[in-house]
């Protein structure tokens, strides 16, 4: 088993291939390492690349269509074996140089993840550097995971990490979080970031309502996982409240005598009142699921990073083997 697994996913990046491996064979030279490419329905021959380069070090993981970048990370991560785990970018514009200091950093200082922060970022500054500062002020704010650059492939992990990350749809934007979420411990170095020289970038403006619409879901997860029903059940007699006052005020004037069949208030707060009852409903429902998910499967609700039998550590996976 080697000691470290690098991850990187592809897509159409031919002329990067030979480049890319010639430079993590120089700069992993003295560790243990293997590396697994995940090519993500490539249809310029870079399948056919990395064979050509490839050694006893290097795995393909070739998958039957583009699934997009989360889902071809979790295949690569699936076979690696390394008992820690690298994600890399695949266009060059990352640096296999920094990974063995992230690395040391890691093991030496006791983390479970090590991201990288692009300093001195190489790209254009309207649709990739302001955008990216912009959601990532968000992220960090939405969130309270402080990491600088959520958009840097390049992290190092304890393999348990890696491993547990459910990474669907498009979340590989915000693994810090779902590594929090595990209650992983994170630290972020500032890293290498080179101008991509060939092929073209694979992101743009347009990912931006995907990015919203996964930073709502990341939110919820990281504060309301365990506990729907203080978010839906919250907002949801809030609702309640303002509807029975609106309504009480309206039944005070229809006693007095006044029409109110034709105010849009009755409305509201029909609305609010309506509102409020599913809510309340729905989070009844959502804690229902969780217990569900959690006992069905026997899963527990917490992680054990360490286990100390007096000075000697065990590892989780271990305890009662």
């Amino acid at each position: 088993m080697p000691e470290l697994s690098v991850v990187i996913t592809v897509l159409n990046e031919k002329d990067n291939i030979q480049p890319l491996i010639a430079e993590i064979r120089k700069a992993l030279y003295n560790l243990d390492y293997e590396v697994v490419f995940v090519d993500d329905g490539s249809d310029d021959g870079t399948q056919q690349d990395i064979v050509r380069n490839a050694d006893d070090r290097i795995k393909l993981v070739e998958l039957r269509k583009n699934y997009g970048q989360s889902t071809a990370m979790t295949a690569g991560i699936d076979y690696t074996t390394g008992e820690y785990v690298a994600l890399l970018d695949g266009d060059l514009q990352n640096d296999p140089n920094d990974i063995p200091s992230m690395l040391q950093k890691l093991k030496d200082e006791d983390w479970d993840v090590v991201a990288g922060n692009r300093a001195n970022r190489q790209d254009g500054v309207f649709l990739r550097k302001i955008p990216s500062k912009i959601a990532n002020a968000l992220i960090r704010r939405l969130t309270g995971v402080y990491i600088k650059d959520y958009g840097c492939t390049l992290k190092v992990f304890r393999r348990e990490i890696a491993e547990n990350l459910g990474l669907y749809g498009e979340l590989h934007r915000f693994i810090p979080v779902l590594a929090k979420l595990q209650g992983a411990r994170i630290t972020q170095v500032d890293v290498t970031h080179h101008a991509r020289i060939h092929g073209k970038s694979k992101y743009g403006i347009n990912r931006t309502f995907k990015v919203i619409s996964d930073l709502i879901l990341m939110v919820f997860f990281r504060k309301y996982i365990q506990k729907p029903m203080h978010l839906f059940g919250s907002i949801g007699f809030i609702s309640l409240f303002l509807g029975v006052i609106i309504n009480a005020y309206l039944l005070v004037l229809k006693i007095l005598g006044h029409d109110i069949g034709g105010k849009p208030l009755l409305i509201l707060g029909l609305i609010f009142l309506l509102g409020g009852i599913q809510l309340i409903t729905l989070g009844i429902l959502a804690e229902v699921n969780v217990r569900t998910y959690f006992e069905s499967q026997n899963k527990k609700t917490y992680q054990v990073r360490k286990l100390y039998i007096g000075k000697q550590v065990i590892k989780p996976a271990t305890v009662g083997s």
